[in-house]
């Protein structure tokens, strides 16, 4: 038999002869019905809470779980963010040693030209040197030459002037200072 605080007010009793005080038993009635509606209406009220808690924590076990999905996917695009920046990277680190040999290589190309350029300037001075050198020298050979054939005719003649021993001075060339001239 299932209690209700109504049930419990309006519960009729046999009459005996000796039985119990009816008012007392009544109040006494009316007091357990009273507690009991309490009683009932606080379960009702903790069912109640009961329910929406159970709720409220599905809601909080699904936001938990949206944000654990969240929180692994996030480390994981990190993680491939990383992993991807790594590689990026690394291969601009070749790029740029590669960049730096050709660089470098072609320093070293540019430094040999160079280097052979001044090899054949220097061989040209050289040799334009000599030529001038050669040239000069055949020059004043003829020059001698010519002077000697001035010499020797005028000794054929038999006249000589004072002048001549001054011309002799000057008809004798220095090749080293016209060169150191011309240079």
């Amino acid at each position: 038999m299932k209690f209700t605080p109504f049930g419990i007010k309006n519960q009729e009793f046999n009459k005996s002869v000796r039985g119990y005080d009816r008012e007392e038993v009544r109040n006494f009635l009316e007091n357990l019905a009273e507690d009991f509606e309490r009683l009932n209406q606080e379960n009702e009220k903790l069912k109640n809470d009961i329910e929406r808690l159970d709720e409220q924590m599905k809601e909080y076990k699904r936001i938990e779980k949206n944000l654990q999905t969240a929180m692994l996917s996030a480390t994981e695009s990190t993680s491939k963010a990383i992993d991807s920046a790594k590689k990026q990277t690394a291969l601009m680190l070749k790029e740029a040693e590669l960049k730096a040999v050709q660089i470098i290589e072609k320093a070293k190309e540019s430094a040999n030209a160079v280097r052979e350029s001044v090899l054949k300037l220097r061989e040209e001075r050289k040799l334009l040197i000599a030529r001038i050198k050669a040239m000069i020298e055949s020059q004043a050979d003829l020059l001698e030459f010519n002077i000697e054939n001035i010499d020797t005719r005028k000794q054929t003649r038999k006249t000589k002037s004072l002048d001549e021993p001054k011309k002799e001075e000057q008809a004798d060339i220095d090749v080293n200072d016209i060169l150191e001239k011309l240079l």
